[in-house]
């Protein structure tokens, strides 16, 4: 997004795209024994997005619930629309955020425990991508957490 930050726009049905992504990573889930499920909002409405790029938020963000919740626990993908605005909400149960690190979980390189990040694999740059991916979007993304409780990303996407 740093180089050209240039959007290629296609019109696309979001449940049908969120329903082809969430298969491509239902493996990883599978493999922790857990619950992915998504519910699609009643009206399937189709928006403009960059499909390459919205896929690489939603790999990342779908992946991280499933990476940081625990065996046998859940991942929940949710839309729903209204007349100017597109929501999906990924929602887990897992190990959760601690409220200090809130703030700073969209900040390049950031990760909440350094030890816990590198055994799993992160480098601290998905989410600071997502997020400019969303904004770029002309949307928005935000994280509710609770530690040991779980997390729940928000992304919003005007029409």
């Amino acid at each position: 997004m740093d180089s050209n930050g240039k959007l290629n726009l296609e019109e696309t049905n979001l449940n049908e795209f969120i329903e082809n992504i969430l298969y491509k990573i239902k493996i990883e889930a599978q493999k922790k024994n857990q619950k992915l499920t998504f519910c699609a909002g009643e009206e399937k409405r189709n928006i403009n997005i960059d499909r390459d790029k919205m896929e690489q938020v939603l790999l990342n963000v779908v992946s991280n619930a499933i990476k940081y919740t625990n065996l046998g626990g859940y991942v929940r993908v949710f839309t729903k629309y209204d007349d100017d605005y597109a929501y999906i909400t990924i929602s887990d149960n897992g190990i959760g955020i601690p409220k200090k690190d809130l703030p700073r979980i969209f900040e390049r390189f950031y990760r909440v425990d350094k030890g816990r990040s590198r055994e799993l694999g992160g480098t601290g740059l998905g989410l600071a991508i997502a997020k400019e991916i969303v904004t770029a979007h002309g949307g928005e993304i935000n994280i509710e957490s609770e530690v040991g409780i779980g997390t729940t990303v928000y992304i919003k996407l005007k029409y």
